[in-house]
């Protein structure tokens, strides 16, 4: 029997921010067939079967992608995720990711905690959110960012009934290395997490400690690639930064910390920096309302310091910088606030190619996500106004947002 005929939806009266313009460009149609965007045209688009769908004058934009999630990280102190069972944890997993669809974030990356069956429960429609690239366990020595035990406990007898156990992954030396990442691929990651540098949010480690040696580091990049993925590193020092995109790392998670001669070496390198401000902003704010401890808040202050200075070597030596949150817990909901702190320090239109087109080559779908072009998946947002001269039309929980389209279908849908 002959299939349904496949469903054609005809976007006119819009102004389109394409991320290769510098800003809205009046007169074109967009046509999505199905999944994906069969054409897009400065003239009317001729298509007798398609539903027309009247944009009113507003702006049709690419879904936002965010680099740096954390689905599963639903406590901001995560010590306190040990009391949280992994059924709780995916249940607000479930409710992050809505959320995060919500404010036309179409497209995530989750980097460590998020497994392959939250992955397929949101391709099969068990739960609703954006499209969603995983980790699985961020990967770590002994000591480090990935080890959140107190100084008092030797270990966990079980991860299933503790989320800080599953998250994350203790590892030493170059054969263990080797086997955890072995391990993720087997778990169907699209991409390797792990930690070269102390972090804000574990207990032991300065801000400059050096994480993994550089062999262990080598051996991970090996094995990724060996497999077609790639290791995205958590790293803050600029010398920890040094020894991952030396040893193959792709991209720098967060990079706070970086000066000028390091950002130039990521710029040789092709590296790209996922940076994160409102992640510090929010836990200066907010964490420790939520039971974040006096030492930890410190280290936090000394990054939020270095964010603007990080973006503006970053940009100088040419790396490509992309949009990133890392905002855990109830913090969650400032994900959209990062448009308007990058925003201080850069064009509005910057700021949108990196939740854009920057976004897209970090997760490799150049082309296929954060573009309007024809091939590429229809991922859609209809703005109420500009966001090129209003950057904060991309916050408000999505209330600016008349249509948000995932893969050809409307996750909403207020337009006549």
């Amino acid at each position: 029997m002959p299939g349904a005929a496949t469903t054609q939806l005809r976007f006119t009266n819009l102004a389109l921010l394409d991320p290769a313009f510098d800003e809205p460009r009046g007169g074109y149609e967009v046509l999505v067939e199905g999944e994906r965007i069969a054409e897009v045209s400065d003239r009317p688009i001729a298509s007798a079967s398609a539903d027309v769908i009247d944009c009113g004058g507003r702006v049709l934009m690419p879904g936002l992608i965010d680099c740096h999630v954390h689905c599963m990280h639903s406590e901001v102190y995560m010590r306190r995720m040990e009391d949280v069972p992994l059924t709780l944890a995916t249940a607000r997993a479930a409710v992050r990711l809505g959320s995060m669809l919500d404010r036309g974030f179409t497209t995530v990356r989750d980097t460590g905690g998020t497994d392959w069956g939250v992955k397929q429960a949101v391709d099969a429609g068990l739960i609703t959110g954006p499209r969603l690239f995983i980790a699985g366990r961020s990967i770590g020595p002994t000591g480090g960012h990935s080890d959140g035990r107190g100084r008092t406990n030797d270990g966990y007898n079980c991860p299933c009934c503790n989320g800080q156990a599953y998250l994350r992954l203790v590892v030493d030396g170059v054969d263990e290395v080797r086997r955890a990442v072995r391990e993720q691929m087997r778990q169907g990651c699209d991409h390797v997490k792990i930690m070269v540098s102390g972090g804000v949010a574990s207990p032991n480690d300065p801000l400059d400690s050096l994480q993994f040696s550089i062999p262990e580091i080598e051996a991970s990049v090996e094995e990724a690639e060996a497999f077609g993925r790639y290791v995205l590193a958590h790293a803050y020092a600029a010398e920890a930064i040094e020894r991952a995109v030396t040893a193959g790392v792709r991209t720098i998670e967060h990079g706070n910390l970086i000066d000028e001669a390091r950002a130039r070496l990521m710029a040789e390198r092709g590296a790209y920096l996922v940076a994160n401000l409102v992640a510090y902003v929010a836990m200066a704010e907010r964490a420790a309302g939520y039971g974040m401890p006096p030492s930890m808040l410190e280290k936090n202050a000394m990054v939020l310091e270095g964010g603007y200075k990080s973006l503006e070597y970053c940009r100088s030596a040419g790396v490509k910088v992309a949009y990133g949150s890392d905002l855990l817990g109830d913090l969650l909901d400032e994900q959209s606030r990062e448009f308007a702190i990058r925003a201080e320090v850069q064009p509005a239109i910057e700021v949108i190619r990196a939740a854009t087109t920057i976004a897209a080559e970090v997760i490799r779908r150049p082309g296929k996500l954060g573009t309007i072009a024809p091939g590429a998946w229809a991922d859609l947002i209809v703005l109420d106004g500009d966001p090129t001269r209003d950057i904060y039309l991309l916050e408000g929980q999505g209330r600016h947002m008349a249509a948000i389209m995932k893969g050809g279908r409307f996750h909403k849908n207020r337009l006549t």
